[in-house]
C-alpha cells in the first residue's frame, strides 16, 4: 500500500515560535500561509507542518499523489482505493473521503495509541 509522501502535522501553540525554531534547525517554508496560520517547512527530504488552531494532536501526514516537493506523480493509488482496502481489513476510519467522488479528499484514521493519521490528497 503506497500512501503517498510523508510529513509531521505539528499542533502548534504560536506559530512565530515554531517558524522560528525550526528555520534555527535549517528548515525553510515550503508552503502555507502563516496569515492563516499554517506553514510547510522542509529540511531535505524531512517535511513538517506547522497548524496552529487545526489540529488537536500532531498528526501524521501521507498525500497520495505526491511525491515529496508536493508535485504530481502520474500514477498512484486514489485516497478512496486506500481508504477501501483499509476498510476491507476492518480498520475503523474517524472521518472517511467520499466514495462517489474524484480528485481531492482526505480519511483520518487512529493507531492504537490514538495518534491521529490524515491521508490527505490534493489532487
Amino acid at each position: 500500500m503506497e500512501l503517498g509522501a510523508f510529513s509531521i502535522s505539528l499542533a502548534v501553540k504560536d506559530i512565530q515560535a515554531s517558524k522560528a525554531f525550526y528555520e534555527k534547525l535549517g528548515f525553510k517554508i515550503f508552503g502555507g500561509d502563516i496569515a492563516q496560520n499554517w506553514l510547510i517547512l522542509k529540511n531535505g527530504d524531512a517535511i513538517v507542518g506547522l497548524l496552529q488552531g487545526m489540529f488537536e494532536k500532531n498528526t501524521l501526514t501521507f498525500n497520495p499523489g505526491w511525491d515529496s516537493n508536493a508535485q504530481k506523480l502520474d500514477g498512484f493509488t486514489d485516497v478512496r482505493e486506500l481508504q477501501h482496502q483499509l476498510k476491507a481489513q476492518g480498520m475503523e476510519l474517524m472521518s472517511a473521503a467520499d466514495e462517489n467522488t474524484t480528485g481531492p479528499a482526505f480519511f483520518m484514521v487512529l493507531d492504537p495509541d490514538g495518534n491521529p493519521i490524515l491521508v490527505d490528497q490534493h489532487v
